[in-house]
């Protein structure tokens, strides 16, 4: 036995306590987010301007990395744009939570029309038809939140994180048990 599986067999057991643990919190705050998603838009909102900003910095630091004065402005240029993009967000949430909820309109409407059109490149393939669920479900999801908007801005940014991080602890702990029965039976 090597060293490496004498480890990985040490840590194995404690593993599953860790990930099932994460995996509660995870359906934890995705219901959060369900039940009050006018508070958890706000927040995805200013978790994304931080996002941006630091995405600015490190557009910043690499424009002086750069050896070539095109490189350095174009650097500098798109890391001016996050700048902007992640203060105005930070400073000005609410407009910033209408804005992301229209961009996702947008690209779930795009999403869909694309999904439609590769379903017709895919159709003779087996399984082809979910293409066309998922693009039917982001139109009518695109539709939905462009009927309701600015209205809807209220509600869909911290509702769709809500069930997707549900949806993701539901997964993660399921992976989570089966990889513990498969190694409590391997042992």
């Amino acid at each position: 036995m090597t060293a490496e599986s004498t480890s990985l067999s040490a840590l194995a057991p404690k593993s599953p306590g860790w990930s099932i643990a994460l995996s509660v919190i995870l359906i934890l705050v995705g219901l959060f987010a369900v039940i009050v998603p006018d508070i958890s838009g706000i927040g995805i909102t200013l978790v994304f301007g931080w996002l941006m900003i630091i995405s600015a910095i490190t557009h910043f630091i690499f424009a002086f990395k750069t050896h070539t004065t095109g490189s350095l402005l174009w650097e500098l240029l798109v890391g001016a744009i996050y700048l902007f993009t992640g203060v105005y967000l930070i400073l000005h949430p609410l407009s910033g939570l209408i804005a992301l909820t229209l961009i996702l309109a947008f690209y779930l409407f795009f999403e869909g029309k694309i999904e439609i059109i590769l379903f017709f490149q895919m159709r003779p393939r087996h399984g082809a038809g979910w293409l066309l669920f998922d693009a039917i479900i982001s139109l009518i999801l695109a539709i939905m939140i462009w009927r309701s908007f600015p209205a809807s801005s209220v509600w869909v940014i911290g509702t769709l994180v809500g069930f997707s991080m549900i949806f993701s602890g539901i997964s993660r702990l399921m992976l989570t048990l089966a990889a513990k029965r498969a190694f409590s039976n391997a042992v």
